[in-house]
């Protein structure tokens, strides 16, 4: 399972005054907060009622992104950053309330490739057709909706306004957490992948890496950079010896870009700007993929993204490392000098100051 945090979003979907779905709402909360805690997540309550969306009253379809009002920016924005849902609601005339379904209808993209499970409450079904009626709804939004869910029975459940203890329910809503997080997880290379751009392989997508990423990150420089230490006779090479707290820390700093498909992280290049040179480095691809134009793909991100300013490219590599230094001498790098076990290379940023990657290159190119 990916050790990056997940935001949950507990919708509260009931607006009517004296509804029992703040009850309902606290309870789940409260209930299932020790075990987000140990999973790292994040829950959110949401009352719908407190978003202020009225009836659809954009001008433009949600498929096209855009918004003209202020109150579907903030929904916009607040579904965008979750990873998953759970809706609390009831059932109205068998189906759910009109308010989940105006606030699902306000968005296109931002549900796409996340998980929604249901905790529903009502009389006779428990509030199980408002489900039925809702999975419909979700998955055309391309939702993904949880096997697993809470049903209650308000006159079996409800005493007082609150909810009687009950340890086995208590275990069914802890339930559909952990399945929520592992789907979460799972489907999180969905939602990178429609938010990035395409990579150099067929299903592959190129995004900026950041230190959420820094256990792949370690992972990959152990792979990648122990041919080196072989080549060069020495495994006083800083990429193989950093903990993960240190390549945290420097992907903060460092501009990165990682390749990926199907959550595996298959090459990556650092870079940034250093008394008016650009200095790229780690750049890096996993053994099953060398020799595919992968990393010319990559040494090209890196130096499309050189900063205004930078009069020359330059980068390290071991000395021995002739793989290595063939490939930036086809890329239009020269040895400016060997520094014991160190060649050090440059190459100038053109006049115009634009290194461009061009569009849909094959892999197999450069």
């Amino acid at each position: 399972m990916s050790t990056k945090t997940a935001r949950v979003l507990v919708l509260m979907c009931s607006t009517r005054p004296g509804a029992r779905g703040p009850a309902v709402g606290e309870w789940l909360i409260e209930t299932i907060a020790p075990r987000a805690v140990e999973l790292g997540v994040e829950l959110v309550p949401v009352a719908l009622g407190d978003l202020g969306l009225p009836f659809l009253d954009e001008e433009d379809p949600p498929a096209s992104g855009v918004y003209r009002h202020e109150h579907t920016k903030r929904w916009s924005t607040m579904v965008d950053a979750a990873d998953g849902f759970i809706a609390v609601t009831p059932e109205y005339n068998y189906g759910m309330p009109a308010t989940f379904k105006n606030a699902l209808d306000y968005l296109g993209r931002e549900w796409a490739w996340k998980p929604m499970g249901f905790v529903s409450y009502g009389n006779t079904s428990a509030g199980t057709r408002s489900v039925q009626h809702a999975k419909q709804v979700v998955t055309t939004l391309r939702l993904v909706p949880l096997g697993a869910t809470v049903a209650l029975r308000i006159g079996d459940t409800m005493e007082n306004g609150r909810l009687r203890p009950d340890a086995g329910r208590d275990a069914t809503a802890t339930g559909v957490l952990d399945e929520l997080v592992r789907v979460a997880h799972a489907l999180r290379p969905l939602r990178e992948q429609a938010r990035s751009r395409p990579g150099p392989l067929p299903g592959s997508y190129v995004r900026a890496l950041t230190p959420d990423d820094a256990s792949e990150v370690l992972v990959l420089q152990r792979c990648c950079w122990l041919e080196e230490a072989l080549a060069n006779d020495t495994l006083a090479i800083p990429a193989l010896g950093e903990s993960l707290e240190q390549v945290r820390e420097w992907l903060a700093t460092w501009h990165t870009t990682g390749l990926w498909r199907d959550g595996r992280l298959l090459g990556m290049v650092r870079a940034r700007s250093v008394d008016g040179d650009w200095h790229v480095g780690r750049l890096g691809v996993v053994p099953d993929l060398r020799g595919r134009g992968v990393g010319r793909r990559l040494l090209r991100e890196a130096e499309a993204a050189a900063e205004a300013g930078c009069r020359r490219i330059v980068l390290f590599t071991g000395a021995e490392s002739q793989r290595n230094i063939r490939l930036y001498h086809a890329q239009g790098y020269r040895t400016e000098s060997v520094d014991g076990a160190t060649a050090f290379l440059t190459k100038p940023v053109p006049a115009d100051g634009a290194v461009r990657v061009p569009a849909g290159e094959p892999a197999g190119l450069g």
